[in-house]
């Protein structure tokens, strides 16, 4: 089975039934995606395929449709993605668990709607749970993101 991850070209030996994100962390060793609830609820497995945000926990890897993105893809040539820095200037992270699927998450939020209200967010943001309850800073940083994305 070949698999593009961030870019790279893997040919792996696994069933087509491994979820995405056992094939990420325990075989590609890329551990961004983090195994938060095992049914697809709490975000904290959330990766791009193919441009869209999912649930890697959930998703056979024989269904995987395009290329997928992790949070260790989004920096590539060491810029961070405007989404990052404003994590990063609004110190969203507490633990940090959730924070990669946070991040993955908002960022297809913005490429669906790049001027999103504060309902939007809630709304797209609501299957991505942060027990250390940071959503105000992620709601700030998801504006100021936007702003510098418009900008740019």
């Amino acid at each position: 089975m070949q698999l593009q991850v961030n870019g790279t070209t893997h040919y792996l030996d696994v069933e087509g039934d491994m979820p995405l994100l056992w094939v990420l962390r325990d075989v590609l060793n890329i551990t961004g995606p983090k195994y938060g609830c095992g049914i697809a609820q709490c975000g904290a497995c959330t990766v791009h395929v193919g441009g869209e945000a999912v649930r890697s926990c959930q998703l056979p890897v024989s269904d995987v449709w395009g290329d997928v993105t992790t949070i260790e893809g989004l920096a590539a040539g060491g810029t961070l993605h405007p989404v990052q820095a404003a994590w990063i200037a609004h110190q969203v992270a507490q633990c940090g668990y959730c924070q990669s699927g946070q991040i993955m998450q908002a960022i297809d939020l913005l490429a669906r709607n790049p001027a999103p209200s504060d309902a939007d967010i809630d709304d797209a943001m609501s299957g991505n749970l942060c027990r250390c309850a940071t959503y105000p800073r992620i709601r700030a940083a998801i504006h100021d993101a936007a702003a510098t994305m418009q900008e740019g």
